[in-house]
């Protein structure tokens, strides 16, 4: 498992009495809309020149290449693929440093999608409810939570891959964030847009709807008419 894999993930804990299902939402594209930069190498330059750090002239190929190899399903968090890329230029930077830059360089706006709100609130009656995002970025998905209009407390566990370690559709992820809620992957029904990693859900024995056949409004319906295994 990567190094990064040993920091704990966010959660609290919920009595839970087994009878409902227990859901866990993709955030980016499921429940909130993001703008991110079109120039990502340049958008991290800028946070890290107003910082103080010296970026390179060749930047941008620096960016772009291979720094650390990592095996499949493991997350390399951004801001240390950026400190690997500096130090490949000779540069020395601190880690908080270009964290916080690498952080500053894609928070940008939110929107909550429409029906996102009714639908957390519609999985949290009566058992746990979860996020677990696919997020390079340390602390992104936190920042991005508490910018929605989502209520935070009402998730029982938010994994984000940077934290965990680990990125959908590999097993250890949905694991992780089942874990943090208290029960087998086989009883989490996971929720989120994207059929190539959230729709991995069903091939490690959880459950996946996804937005593509069905809408956020129509959630609550769909996680009725669902049984506990």
């Amino acid at each position: 498992m990567p190094e990064r894999a040993e920091q704990s993930v966010s959660f609290k804990v919920r009595r839970f009495d087994g009878g409902f299902v227990v859901v866990s939402f993709d955030l980016f594209g499921t429940l909130v809309a993001v703008s991110r930069p079109a120039e990502p190498a340049e958008a991290v330059a800028r946070q890290l020149r107003e910082r103080g750090v010296a970026v390179p002239d060749d930047w941008a190929r620096a960016y772009r290449e291979p720094q650390v190899t990592v095996e499949p399903g493991a997350e390399l968090p951004l801001s240390d693929h950026v400190g690997h890329a500096l130090a490949s230029r000779g540069v020395d930077a601190e880690a908080e440093t270009v964290a916080a830059a690498v952080r500053a360089a894609f928070d940008g706006p939110v929107d909550t999608r429409e029906g996102a709100e009714a639908a957390v609130a519609a999985a949290a009656e009566g058992a746990p409810v979860g996020v677990l995002s696919n997020c390079s970025v340390d602390g992104l998905v936190e920042r991005t939570l508490e910018r929605s209009e989502l209520a935070v407390d009402r998730f029982d566990a938010v994994v984000a891959s940077v934290d965990c370690g680990w990125r959908k559709p590999d097993r250890r992820a949905f694991e992780a964030v089942a874990d943090a809620l208290g029960v087998p992957v086989a009883d989490l029904v996971h929720v989120g847009d994207d059929p190539a990693t959230d729709g991995g859900a069903g091939d490690v024995g959880a459950r996946s709807v996804l937005l593509d056949d069905i809408g956020l409004a129509d959630l609550p319906t769909r996680l009725e008419g669902m049984e506990c295994r």
